[in-house]
């Protein structure tokens, strides 16, 4: 809360207010200054204001009503709720066997798509991996990953030889917002090497982001071998 309020998008505000809410600041069943008021403090728009309000309402952060005001809720309740899940789990779930590969790490700079996806500084290091995991020795899911070691330093100590990133992840980091996407990409040399699929096929892909309080831990991409099969229970 030590950042000057000059400039602030809607997202800086979110995570202003947010932390406010997380900290105490704002405490359960308190009402919040009006969007003016706000707006006023952030130098900012209502607009702009309004648009960070209603994310942390969708999210199950803030009771918006008119006349009023805007509270803060008791517990968060998350529309939908979210785990993240485990790709052994997964094959385990099919009673296949699951083995996991590292194909290779390295840290080196963010490449300019991942900076400016992720808002990170130019020149900011990344640890990149790419793992591969098979069900049955069958291949499942190539994984290609970036993890932001300021946020998290300590991922530079694992050498992920014997489980993946995303097992380490889930244990050790918490994350208070995800990203999810899913698509469809075509096969390229990389990928229909490692998931043995016909080049230029159509491969199931899963783009997932995590933050933690703000900043971004790890931006994945998860390619799935061909008949791969996505069920959900709610």
């Amino acid at each position: 809360m030590g950042r000057t309020h000059e400039n602030m998008s809607y997202r800086d505000i979110k995570q202003v207010v947010l932390d406010r809410i997380q900290t105490g600041v704002w405490s359960p069943d308190s009402i919040l200054p009006s969007e003016t008021d706000l707006a006023t403090e952030f130098s900012s728009t209502r607009t702009t204001v309004n648009r960070a309000l209603r994310e942390l309402a969708e999210e199950g952060y803030l009771e918006r009503k008119r006349k009023a005001g805007t509270r803060v809720l008791k517990s968060p309740i998350r529309k939908a709720q979210f785990s993240i899940p485990l790709v052994r789990d997964e094959i385990a779930a099919t009673g296949a066997a699951y083995r996991y590969s590292l194909v290779d790490k390295q840290v080196h700079a963010a490449p300019s798509w991942l900076a400016a996806r992720l808002d990170l500084k130019r020149g900011q290091d990344v640890l990149h991996l790419r793992c591969m995991h098979y069900a049955d020795n069958a291949p499942f899911q190539f994984e290609v990953r970036w993890i932001v070691t300021d946020v998290v330093p300590e991922v530079l100590d694992e050498s992920f030889e014997q489980s993946g990133p995303n097992d380490w992840l889930v244990k050790k980091v918490p994350f208070t917002n995800l990203e999810l996407s899913f698509l469809a990409t075509k096969a390229n040399g990389e990928i229909a090497e490692f998931l043995d699929a016909p080049l230029g096929d159509p491969i199931f892909t899963a783009e997932r982001i995590t933050w933690l309080r703000g900043a971004p831990v790890t931006y994945a991409k998860l390619f799935f071998a061909p008949g791969y099969r996505m069920t959900t229970h709610l």
